[in-house]
């Protein structure tokens, strides 16, 4: 059989067009490019009267081969409006003045991004930051009159002089200089002025808040800029403003972080672990709080088997946000009682969420089962009736886009795994129908019973094809609780597995799925997966993996979280080579009979490109159908929408040719018009 290697860089995924050789479209959806040109909203800020809410909305620029973010304005009593327009670069983290006067939000309309002004009912943008280095985050001081910064530091002075020297190179685990905190003063006439340097030291600073009354500022101190010291080693500071001194509040082993004062200023509440260090991936963070002054940590959420997210500390007490099975809640939490309740809004899964300071009105951005992300507005906390301010979901006027319903089976060893699936809207339960399985990555995500338009994989065009698509929940995934976040420590591709097939089979079983059609792919920890059922199953006709681990010695060596894999194998490659062999996919090469896609990007570092070609060249060997695509400039995404456009249409190529028995050419174009569009060539699903 034949195995095929193809790179594919912006001018190739320019020219791809979406049409088959038989001339084949699929009816009651709008093409790949139309799905992944629906514009979305992100995040929310609510005016501090309650009155207004500012939010982001991305649209995507083919043109330019990215994104566009801007900011837009909803009254509670109008039409929404855009505010910002940046012909540059994108708008984005909208945050009112506390006399809400002002928006100020961060854009980059020069060389770095800067945070600027803007009147929220229209006109000129104005920067308040003139930094050489850019400014990653800020927030308003409670009076108003400055604003707290968090910047890079420069490159040194010596490693400009080694590089001058020496040319360009770096040691391993070398992370360069990090970011620190400095204040600067607003001044609303347009022009900027001088930060001064809040914190100074060989550490790097990821989070802050003011304290009510704005005299000090929490924040938390990483050892440096890499990933695994952010979940092995951040503490909890304090700064005083006006003499610059740093006092350690929280500091100690795990990760705490995001601190936020009580109204009062009495308490600092922050994402706390105090866990087993070397479990950090996977078992429950926790809310505690800490007395301003420095005292004894009192844990919060002890008894809520899940990780939280504070949103914000109100008068009426924690707003926080949870998964909760396949949805996303809200939740008030009582910092004197630790009592829990539940925020009932009516959207499943809720995204942003900004709370005026006094708590009593709510924006957040929501999706049910049958819309797209919107932004609504609430009074009393979010227990009155929700406005919904924007109508993002009359992009899906005219689109067939199924229907999704959650399903429960048990799997090989008696763990009952939930999973998402997705009908076509004229599913006939007396005939079976070809089974996609998409496998999420995490291995803490979630799948959700929600409407997804772009992205890789096509979901909504292969259930107006016929198809229904399994998103299965498996052992690991976040919502289900600590312990069934564990079941797969130790257990790695081999629980997957059981809870991926057994899943196949139970709808196998009922009826709903066709045997003898049946593919499964996923990206990440969901690549990993497929590609254990590369070569530890024949039960289907194709699979797809997306930036997927395929041996587990390779990925240790080789990833930017080397403490991942020693965390769920609970040992290194060299102390028990036993697990890292049981849950590798390359060990059972010699089984794989499946015809496999393998898709990854040029410089991934959490699932390194080793990985790809490892399976690839097993594949090669033992002689199955595999084709490795490598998405030149790309990290552990495909973060830019040609790309993804080719990324889609390599899957929909990939299982329809093994699954649906079709032979579907992608042609490529000789003419791009100076807008960056197609010229010629017939219409399809671009």
């Amino acid at each position: 059989m034949k195995s095929r290697r193809v790179v594919v860089g912006a001018a190739v995924a320019a020219s791809l067009l979406a049409s088959s050789a038989s001339g084949q479209e699929v009816e009651g959806v709008g093409t790949f490019k139309e799905a992944m040109s629906m514009e979305s909203v992100g995040g929310v800020a609510i005016s501090p009267d309650g009155a207004t809410v500012a939010y982001t909305v991305r649209r995507t620029v083919w043109e330019e081969n990215g994104y566009d973010t801007e900011i837009w304005i909803a009254p509670a009593d109008g039409a929404p409006y855009q505010l910002t327009r940046t012909t540059d670069g994108s708008s984005g983290a909208p945050s009112w003045s506390p006399d809400g006067r002002w928006l100020a939000f961060a854009a980059n309309r020069g060389e770095r991004s800067q945070v600027h002004l803007i009147s929220p009912r229209g006109g000129e943008a104005f920067a308040v930051t003139e930094v050489e280095e850019g400014v990653s985050s800020f927030a308003w001081s409670p009076d108003g009159a400055r604003m707290l910064l968090l910047v890079p530091e420069p490159q040194l002075d010596d490693m400009k002089t080694r590089t001058e020297l020496y040319g360009d190179f770096a040691f391993d685990d070398e992370t360069g200089a990090g970011s620190h905190l400095w204040i600067v003063d607003i001044a609303t006439s347009g022009d900027a002025t001088d930060p001064e340097r809040l914190t100074d030291g060989d550490f790097h600073v990821s989070g802050f808040d003011w304290s009510p009354d704005g005299s000090s500022v929490a924040y938390v101190r990483q050892p440096d800029t890499r990933i695994t010291s952010f979940f092995m080693g951040t503490d909890i500071y304090v700064a005083d403003v006006a003499s610059g001194e740093s006092r350690g509040l929280v500091v100690g082993p795990g990760p705490d972080g995001s601190p936020q004062w009580s109204p009062d200023g009495e308490w600092i509440l922050f994402s706390d672990f105090d866990g087993d260090m070397e479990s950090v991936f996977y078992l429950n963070g926790e809310l505690a709080r800490i007395p301003a002054a420095g005292g004894d940590v009192e844990v919060l959420t002890r008894d809520f088997d899940e990780n939280p997210g504070a949103v914000a500390w109100t008068p009426d007490g924690i707003v926080m946000t949870a998964g909760a099975r396949t949805a996303r809640k809200m939740y008030r939490l009582d910092p004197d009682s630790h009592e829990m309740t539940e925020v009932p809004l009516p959207v499943h899964v809720v995204g942003s969420v900004s709370l005026t300071p006094d708590g009593s009105v709510v924006a957040f951005t929501g999706q049910g089962t049958d819309d797209l992300s919107e932004v609504y507005r609430a009074a009393d906390g979010g227990t009155a009736p929700p406005a919904k301010l924007t109508d993002m979901t009359q992009q899906l006027d005219g689109w067939d886009i199924g229907t999704r319903e959650v399903v429960t089976w048990t799997s090989e060893d008696g763990a009952e795994i939930e999973g998402v699936l997705h009908k076509p809207s004229d599913y006939d339960p007396s005939r079976r129908y070809p089974l996609l399985v998409q496998i999420h990555g995490g291995p803490t995500g979630t799948s959700r019973p929600t409407v997804g338009t772009g992205g890789v994989y096509p979901v909504l065009h292969w259930l107006a094809k016929g198809a229904v698509v399994l998103q299965p929940n498996y052992r690991g995934s976040a919502g289900y609780g600590e312990a069934f976040r564990s079941l797969n420590v130790r257990n790695l591709g081999v629980g997957d597995m059981w809870d991926v097939m057994s899943g196949v089979e139970h709808l196998i079983d009922i009826g709903v799925a066709d045997p003898e059609r049946m593919g499964s792919m996923g990206w990440s920890q969901g690549g990993y997966i497929s590609a254990f059922l590369t070569t530890n199953t024949s039960e289907f006709r194709a699979i797809s993996v997306g930036a997927g681990i395929s041996n587990w010695m390779t990925y240790y060596v080789n990833t930017d979280i080397h403490p991942f894999t020693r965390q769920y194998l609970k040992a290194t490659p060299w102390d028990d080579p036993e697990i890292y062999a049981l849950t590798s996919p390359m060990t059972n090469i010699n089984r794989a009979s499946t015809p496999t896609l393998i898709q990854h990007g040029e410089f991934d570092a959490r699932v390194p490109t080793p990985n790809a070609y490892e399976l690839y060249q097993g594949l090669q060997d033992v002689g199955v159908e595999a084709r490795l695509v490598i998405y030149k400039g790309f990290g552990h995404g495909i973060n830019k929408p040609k790309e993804a456009l080719a990324a889609a249409w390599h899957n929909w190529q990939w299982f329809g040719k093994y699954v649906w028995g079709e032979e579907i050419e992608i042609p490529l174009e000789s003419e791009v018009s100076d807008e960056g569009e197609l010229i010629g060539g017939s219409a399809g699903i671009l």
